[in-house]
């Protein structure tokens, strides 16, 4: 019998994770510290809210079907905000407006893969890019990264063959934290180019870069919408992850073939969501400015806190936008010790295995911290609680 696309696939690891808290009680003493998913859960500040609800009222075309691509406004300040953080050249007319950054990275691979084709992808790789390329018959390369978390150019050299479409990366990463330099991003730029492949670099969390200025000078090239392909999301910068708003940024012969699936997909980006996308970009600077220097101060309570556990053999692989990324020192497989931590800790967190192949020993080696909706006070009783999980729990 033949088997459906999504039976190609794994099982969505955050839904799984859920689970885990089933039959769990949890008290006011020791409440659950959740640190499994890398979304907001605060809600957009009140004006985007009201925003939001006068344009719902006072606009009817919002309740309408809109352009496929997205509305000529937000794609426009896209184009100029990438211009002036950048530099380059980057026009209305390359970027496309998606229903969240996992439907463009889709609608990407849908416009340059076909079955049997290949993508390679850093591990531990971001799991939704994994799930997407099994369902498409594509196969996805696993590319391993060293301790420091960062790909090798001349490895991903060693990897490519003729079947090659794309070279993945994610900069601040997802889920391993690190910050890619701006002279590796090049490096595999160089190579994709070299090569004729497409270079796609999702940068969802860029809002929370610790580096000023730009992450790297990709858009300087004049040819650059030939090699790459640049993806964003608006849920973390504004909150709207509820909104389904994202965007890519790339030539206008693969946006025209995005089209296509974009159009049998969702036909067009909510329309709410955009306008809330577009007032953000237009207004909240200052706000996104806090937002983001109260991420680095969590990121910095990550280390601050890193000494109760690094003396028992925890080691701290990376640490930015919303992750830190740890490898573990017990015998117990991550997923094993994730499920432990649940019921014996309160604290729910992410297996490596979850990010990286069925082979792969880091994966059982490592978790995702997922800091971006713990304060500091709740940073250093994770801590504590990782601290107090000691040898005999291991195999």
């Amino acid at each position: 019998m033949t088997l459906s696309r999504t039976n190609a696939t794994f099982a969505p690891p955050v839904m799984e994770a859920r689970r885990w808290l089933e039959g769990v009680r949890f008290t006011a003493e020791k409440p659950l510290i959740n640190v499994s998913q890398a979304a907001p859960v605060a809600p957009p500040p009140e004006g985007l809210r009201r925003h939001i609800a006068e344009i719902a009222v006072s606009n009817p075309e919002t309740h309408l079907y809109g352009p496929v691509l997205g509305l000529p406004e937000l794609r426009a300040e896209v184009a100029d905000h990438w211009c002036a953080a950048y530099g380059g050249r980057i026009t209305a007319a390359q970027v496309g407006i998606t229903s969240g950054c996992n439907q463009a990275f889709s609608a990407a691979l849908a416009a340059i893969a076909s079955e049997g084709d290949e993508v390679i992808l850093p591990t531990p790789w971001y799991f939704n890019h994994k799930m997407w390329l099994d369902m498409q018959g594509v196969t996805a390369v696993p590319l391993s990264t060293g301790a420091d978390l960062l790909p090798d150019p001349d490895q991903i050299l060693r990897l490519m063959t003729h079947r090659t479409r794309a070279i993945v990366l994610v900069t601040p990463n997802n889920p391993g934290g690190v910050e890619y330099p701006a002279e590796l991003v090049r490096a595999i730029y160089s190579h994709a180019r070299s090569k004729g492949v497409k270079l796609i670099v999702d940068e969802t969390y860029r809002d929370f870069d610790s580096r000023s200025g730009a992450p790297h000078d990709l858009f300087s090239d004049p040819d650059w919408d030939q090699t790459l392909i640049q993806l964003y999301s608006f849920s973390k910068a504004y909150r709207l992850t509820g909104h389904r708003v994202g965007a890519m940024v790339c030539n206008t012969e693969t946006l025209a073939e995005a089209e296509k699936f974009l159009d049998t997909v969702a036909i067009c980006p909510n329309q709410l969501g955009q306008h809330a996308a577009l007032w953000g970009m237009k207004n909240l600077s200052d706000w996104l400015a806090q937002e983001r220097l109260e991420i680095l101060d969590r990121r910095q309570a990550i280390t601050d806190n890193l000494h109760k556990i690094d003396k028992n053999g925890w080691k701290l692989l990376g640490a930015g936008a919303y992750f830190a990324y740890f490898e573990h020192p017990f015998e117990m497989d991550s997923d094993a010790l994730a499920k432990m931590l649940v019921r014996e800790h309160a604290v729910l967190t992410l297996p490596g295995t979850m990010f990286t192949p069925d082979e792969d020993p880091l994966g059982k080696r490592s978790l995702r911290i997922a800091f971006a909706n713990v304060d500091r006070e709740e940073i250093s009783v994770l801590f504590d609680r990782l601290a107090a999980v000691d040898a005999p729990h291991a195999k």
